[in-house]
């Protein structure tokens, strides 16, 4: 039996992806007026321009790291299973996620030595995530081994480039991402920060544009600049906060300039959104470097 793939909410695969590649998902988890609720929840579709529409009448939403208990269920029933696990994981640059379940993969490989256990650290996010995902699957049903496919990812998970913008400087403000001159600055002058994930996994703004239009063709045009060749053959993601145009617009960018036609759309989730606001716009791909 194949090895299982598991990986966190925080990868905004589509539910036909999760469900193609039979992945385990552990959902992080968000709190809006006092109530917990799951980020990814199998077989339910949440309701995110719902989700977005309450950051937009100032709902005060905060985070937080997969269940443990739920986790440590999820993986132990595919070890019992007989199955080996690989986990990809929410950047540690940007959340405790990563280290809260490797520290539960140890305690488990030691309860089931027969059992291979591992994990990497993709210092990646949002659709940078949910790619070297999507790339690890394909191996996996290809016929590579768990080692062969960790080792892959370990070797190509600083080539996975994350460009994003925004369009509310205030939600990365409130998240501690740029301070309060900065975002209050920004909104009044229309200029939009342009950031991607650095090798750390850090989120990181690069420059600035004025207007909405410029910056989503700036993602574009670090893409040409970086991207492997031959592009056209490239998969490419994008993930959005409740502005499915403005992915669209991306997406026909990136067709037009590099011919690439295999591309996937999905929402930011939530717990990414939480931080980023809605009109968050994010391109990934494979590239020479972040």
């Amino acid at each position: 039996m194949s090895f299982a793939i598991v990986t966190d909410s925080s990868s905004n695969l589509t539910e036909e992806m999760i469900d193609r590649f039979d992945l385990s998902i552990l959902p992080l988890t968000f709190m809006v007026d006092g109530e917990e609720y799951r980020s990814y929840l199998k077989g339910e579709k949440t309701d995110l321009s719902q989700f977005y529409a309450m950051m937009r009448e100032g709902k005060v939403i905060t985070t937080s790291l997969p269940n443990l208990q739920e986790s440590r269920e999820t993986i132990e029933a595919l070890l019992k299973d007989g199955r080996d696990v690989l986990y990809l994981g929410f950047s540690s640059g940007l959340s405790g996620t990563y280290q809260a379940i490797e520290l539960l993969l140890a305690e488990l490989a030691g309860l089931y030595p027969d059992r291979t256990v591992c994990s990497v650290d993709t210092l990646a996010a949002s659709g940078g995530e949910g790619l070297l995902v999507y790339y690890a699957a394909k191996m996996r049903d290809e016929g590579a081994t768990v080692e062969a496919v960790r080792d892959w990812v370990e070797d190509h998970k600083l080539h996975l480039a994350h460009w994003f913008t925004v369009d509310d400087l205030m939600f990365l403000f409130r998240g501690g991402r740029v301070s309060r001159t900065a975002a209050w600055a920004g909104t009044v002058l229309n200029i939009k920060p342009v950031m991607h994930v650095d090798d750390e996994g850090h989120l990181i703004p690069l420059e600035k544009v004025r207007g909405r239009k410029k910056s989503l063709k700036a993602l574009v045009d670090h893409m040409e600049q970086t991207a492997d060749a031959p592009v056209a053959d490239q998969t490419v993601f994008i993930t959005h906060g409740d502005c499915l145009e403005d992915a669209e617009y991306v997406a026909d960018l990136v067709r037009e300039r590099f011919g690439v036609t295999d591309i996937m759309i999905n929402w930011v989730d939530p717990v990414i959104g939480a931080h980023s606001g809605p009109g968050t716009m994010a391109l990934f791909f494979l590239a020479s470097q972040r």
